[in-house]
């Protein structure tokens, strides 16, 4: 279930500036600011440094392969790096979208493949940095997914991973659809505006043995999105779809949440909450 990635991506990345107050769009509260604000402050986005999360830094000599592209948010920022960008998706009208997303961006060049990834067709060691977010829990063999990564991967490639957290995923499970767990009928499926197909949870400890034994050296195990672990719960019983997910259950919830983040502490406790909750754990690894 891409419940933050390409749905979640696609608010997220309509700008990569740090959000410091509330909007408001039609006198609904907009979760696109207050998510955005959240995930500057968890690492992501770091516009200063030209990190996508913090220690993944992005420069115009860098070949990026981001897999499971989405509509294109993550390699958006890598585009605006001017690296060159990899965009692959099983879906053909997300990797269109992304093609269009990318077209005005300063980057090197545009390399976009449709498909599952399984395998890719590129040579080895094509990349230096590999983005993988949000997909591993959707494919049948995640090793064999990872192996595959790692073999398009330079020597001291770097990569980002994420899967959602077992915590926030077991609620989530409790709250969503059934169907909503099952694998879709075809890429561009979906349910109130969501891609479903979550066929596998990971434990921490799991996760960080599955990249290791794929050969990879873990720089960084992080966890975020408590924010996101409470919004979709809430949003499974508001009846709206996500693309115009507005309901005064969800805009109370974001203002409740920016709120506390104006607050002296409030930093701490999201924080805290992100390590209790998270909605996503996070690995940054490389390649000898």
């Amino acid at each position: 279930m891409r419940l933050i990635s390409k749905g979640l991506r696609a608010l997220l990345n309509r700008n990569h500036t740090p959000v410091a107050a509330p909007v408001e769009q039609e006198g609904l509260f907009n979760a696109r600011g207050v998510g955005l604000r959240d995930a500057v402050m968890s690492g992501w986005y770091l516009q200063a440094s030209d990190e996508l999360f913090k220690g993944f830094r992005i420069s115009r000599d860098d070949v990026v392969l981001d897999v499971g592209c989405g509509d294109g948010g993550n390699a958006h920022f890598c585009a605006m790096r001017g690296a060159h960008i990899i965009f692959a998706d099983v879906d053909p009208i997300q990797v269109e979208a992304t093609r269009r997303r990318l077209a005005e961006t300063p980057a090197r060049g545009l390399t976009p493949i449709v498909g599952d990834s399984n395998p890719l067709p590129l040579s080895d060691g094509a990349a230096s940095k590999i983005i993988a977010s949000e997909v591993m829990e959707h494919v049948d063999d995640p090793g064999q997914f990872l192996q595959e990564l790692v073999r398009v991967g330079r020597s001291g490639a770097q990569y980002l991973l994420t899967v959602p957290d077992p915590v926030a995923e077991t609620l989530q499970h409790d709250l969503a659809p059934a169907t909503f767990f099952a694998k879709p009928p075809n890429p561009a499926f979906t349910i109130s505006g969501l891609c479903p197909g979550h066929i596998r949870t990971f434990q921490r400890d799991e996760f960080a043995k599955l990249v290791e034994s794929a050969g990879l050296v873990v720089e960084q195990h992080a966890f975020y999105g408590f924010y996101w672990a409470i919004w979709f719960a809430l949003f499974w019983t508001c009846g709206v779809d996500f693309s115009a997910a507005q309901h005064p259950v969800l805009d109370n919830w974001g203002r409740a949440w920016d709120a506390l983040l104006d607050t002296p502490g409030g930093l701490q406790v999201k924080r805290r909450l992100d390590q209790f909750m998270p909605k996503s754990q996070l690995i940054i690894a490389r390649k000898p």
